[in-house]
């Protein structure tokens, strides 16, 4: 299921999926038809845009929170154009706490790493963009800590990384990193 009001972008992620041997039931373009879509087609996957139509400020998001409250394994995968830690900590509290991703949109162009991070949220575990900070960091393993899941050590130095991953329930599967 994807939710992205940018045709273009919309486009080309459907594209890119499906070269990548995923199979998108719905693709819409506002964030009352993600709803609707959800319902009709119970997908494996929701992939949304942060900011879409009406208003353009975080309807997406909304909308990923209410379908986590309506079915709280339903794994999300948030886009955002920028860095907005509330956002992705309103995610993160979301639904039964597993499954979820935040990633700038710019991950999406380091084609690998998207499509690892979508795997990762598909199967449980929480991706959060490095961009977003050590302060949602911080916070990632306070809600760790409050589930009892085990987060990601820090990245090397000199390795730039991509995101931590956790699984509940699980000890931590490492970071990406662009260099693999």
């Amino acid at each position: 299921m994807l939710a992205e009001d940018s045709v273009l972008l919309r486009e080309g992620l459907i594209g890119l999926l499906s070269r990548c041997g995923h199979e998108v039931v719905a693709a819409v373009g506002d964030a009352q038809a993600l709803i609707a879509a959800v319902e009709e087609h119970a997908p494996d996957i929701v992939v949304t845009d942060v900011r879409m139509p009406p208003g353009f400020q975080d309807e997406g998001l909304h909308a990923a929170v209410r379908l986590r409250e309506q079915r709280p394994t339903l794994p999300v995968l948030v886009l955002s154009q920028y860095v907005q830690r509330t956002y992705a900590a309103e995610l993160l509290d979301s639904g039964d706490g597993s499954g979820v991703g935040y990633l700038l949109k710019d991950r999406v162009g380091q084609v690998e790493e998207f499509v690892e991070a979508l795997r990762e949220v598909a199967d449980g575990g929480t991706v959060v963009d490095p961009a977003a900070g050590s302060t949602q960091l911080r916070a990632g393993r306070e809600w760790a800590a409050e589930r009892r899941v085990g987060v990601a050590p820090s990245t090397p130095r000199g390795s730039p990384a991509f995101g931590d991953r956790v699984r509940p329930g699980r000890p931590p599967t490492g970071t990406f990193s662009p260099s693999r």
